[in-house]
């Protein structure tokens, strides 16, 4: 039986009996939600315009019998659940009707109300438990394309910066005794696509540590925790002014190792894409507080985002044609620990002027007592 407050189960009814219609109305409009139907074509346009769940239909009709029904219905529509009604004992057709999947159950007319009820109920279940592993599917399928995607996009990043090494080399090899001069500058071209290799293996494991770690709900510092994001992002431009602004009046729970993870992310975006002709680079970080959630902003004025870019950041490897240089995978990491986590991100953006992230992050602490 469905609980007050959730809503009602939908059910199409089709019988070409308009009294056989209106006793079910009579007897179950309370408890669901009921569409019906006197002919196929009614039965079909229903299921076209409305959400149906569970399907109940006579199988003696004077044009189409109920499995002939089901048979045309669930190729278009194959999600909802279907009952048949008899009042006669076709085995033969109810048998192959069900052996083929076209009926879910079939109840004798004239059916008895608790029974129709009960098997109301259990359609509905198997609807919800289908539905749920269509999800699962669609999510499995969602996770292999972009491990696919993942293996192949990694397996190119980190071949790339190893081939450039092996030229350098090949080049040093084959350089005169006493350039000193140019063996150092090979060096240091060796040292950039080390420390690129390096960045990318570090993203890497926060990738695989953001989508295979457990939840671990830990009190939250938002000034400890934007210290520690500072000291680690600052190193990459120590030029770099941070304003920040923390409103904590209330203990902050949540997932304290991905709530890092997207702050690193954001702050170290929001340091490296600054502008080298900007006289005063700065960052804005600012987090308030509630027992509900925790608003958090991250403002930069650095290079900004290109509009028609915008809708497309937060995808796996993708890059900006502005910005090359970057990995593709950070704000992917970040939108999926988010999602982890419950919270929602927003981004707005100015090409030449600077980018801001509003981030809202549910608080898992226990409300006070009473």
């Amino acid at each position: 039986m469905s609980h007050p407050m959730e809503p009602k189960i939908r059910i199409l009814y089709i019988d070409d009996e308009a009294n056989n219609l209106l006793a079910f109305q009579a007897s179950f409009r309370r408890l669901y939600e009921i569409y019906t139907a006197e002919t196929v074509a009614d039965g079909l346009n229903i299921l076209n315009d409305k959400d149906i769940q569970v399907i109940i239909a006579d199988q003696r009709m004077p044009k189409t019998t109920g499995v002939e029904f089901f048979n045309i219905v669930r190729k278009a529509h194959p999600n909802p659940v279907r009952i048949l009604l008899t009042g006669y004992t076709d085995l033969d057709a109810l048998i192959d009707a069900i052996n083929k999947g076209e009926i879910f159950r079939y109840i004798k007319k004239p059916w008895d109300e608790m029974e129709l009820k009960t098997a109301i109920q259990n359609a509905f279940e198997l609807y919800q438990t289908r539905k749920q592993l269509r999800a699962k599917v669609d999510e499995l399928q969602k996770a292999n394309d972009e491990l696919n995607r993942f293996v192949y996009s990694t397996s190119h990043d980190l071949r790339s910066p190893l081939a450039n090494i092996l030229g350098i080399l090949n080049l040093a090899k084959l350089q005169q005794p006493g350039k000193e001069k140019d063996v150092n500058e090979y060096f240091a071209m060796i040292e950039s696509c080390v420390n690129k290799m390096d960045v990318f293996i570090h993203k890497t494991i926060e990738y695989y540590k953001g989508i295979r770690l457990d939840d671990v709900n830990e009190d939250v510092d938002f000034k400890k925790m934007f210290t520690d994001s500072i000291e680690l992002c600052n190193m990459q431009n120590p030029q770099i002014v941070f304003d920040v602004h923390v409103d904590q009046p209330v203990a902050f729970r949540c997932d304290g190792f991905r709530l890092s993870l997207i702050l690193n992310n954001l702050i170290s975006n929001a340091v490296k894409y600054q502008r080298v002709d900007e006289a005063n680079p700065r960052v804005k970080l600012s987090a308030v507080v509630s027992e509900r959630q925790a608003v958090i902003h991250i403002e930069d004025n650095g290079v900004g985002i290109i509009e028609e870019h915008l809708n497309k950041i937060f995808q796996i490897f993708f890059r900006s044609t502005d910005f090359k240089n970057g990995l593709g995978i950070g704000l992917y990491i970040v939108k999926e620990a988010l999602t982890r986590i419950g919270g929602e991100i927003s981004v707005k953006s100015e090409f030449g002027k600077g980018t801001s992230f509003a981030l809202t992050v549910p608080n898992q602490a226990k409300e006070p007592e009473k």
